[in-house]
């Protein structure tokens, strides 16, 4: 629905897909999105805002959307955020506008996003989310994963780990699942769950008028 509470138009000859990638902490969901956004230029990344501090080589405005709690309490009361959610103290939140034009435009939106997330966007436009779960082969390569990209302290990955199961056992509400056991082919699978996506007869309406004609010749 667009903003004024009115079924969209949708400019593109499509409804655009949003997807939204989950999963634990170094197991891949950024970078994968990263690259499926250079093999789709079409695509669009919902920048997300957020309250936590910028990780060494984040560029604000690219990566994340950084503002004080201060500023993102009013985003919130403005009404200005498709969904949010806070997580161990620290606020996440998907700006409206960007996913609306969207829709409407018929661009498909890559989310990087936890489940709370997911879960708050299928909730909100539930014919246009496709959740797909990013699993690691094992947990003992997500901690050497975390381990060697050196942004975060032992403390730090020890709470990532005990975080990772509980991130993990919202596998079963996704729509999709994809174990990153090779970068390549797990890459792969996700293209072919943005094309699959991208056919689905509910996200052609314009069948509806191509189909009445074809049935009035």
């Amino acid at each position: 629905m667009s903003s004024d509470g009115h079924p969209p138009i949708f400019r593109g000859g499509r409804r655009g897909v949003l997807l939204a990638l989950s999963s634990p902490s170094g197991a891949g969901k950024t970078t994968l999105s990263k690259r499926l956004l250079s093999q789709n230029p079409d695509m669009v990344l919902s920048v997300s805002t957020t309250t936590r501090q910028p990780r060494p080589g984040e560029v604000d405005g690219e990566d994340y959307n950084f503002v004080t709690v201060e500023a993102f309490k009013a985003q919130i009361e403005a009404g200005e955020f498709f969904e949010w959610a806070e997580v161990f103290g620290r606020y996440y939140g998907t700006p409206k506008a960007l996913v609306l034009n969207a829709i409407e435009d018929g661009r498909d939106v890559i989310f990087d996003i936890d489940w709370q997330g997911a879960q708050a966007l299928a909730a909100q436009a539930a014919e246009d989310t496709v959740r797909v779960f990013i699993l690691p082969p094992s947990l003992d390569l997500l901690e050497d994963r975390l381990s060697k990209r050196g942004q975060d302290t032992p403390q730090i990955i020890k709470d990532r780990m005990a975080r990772a199961k509980d991130e993990i056992s919202h596998w079963h509400e996704y729509d999709y699942v994809i174990v990153n056991d090779d970068f390549a082919r797990a890459l792969d699978k996700l293209n072919q769950i943005l094309h699959a996506e991208r056919l689905k007869r509910s996200r052609h309406p314009w069948l509806n008028g191509f189909v009445d004609a074809l049935m009035a010749e």
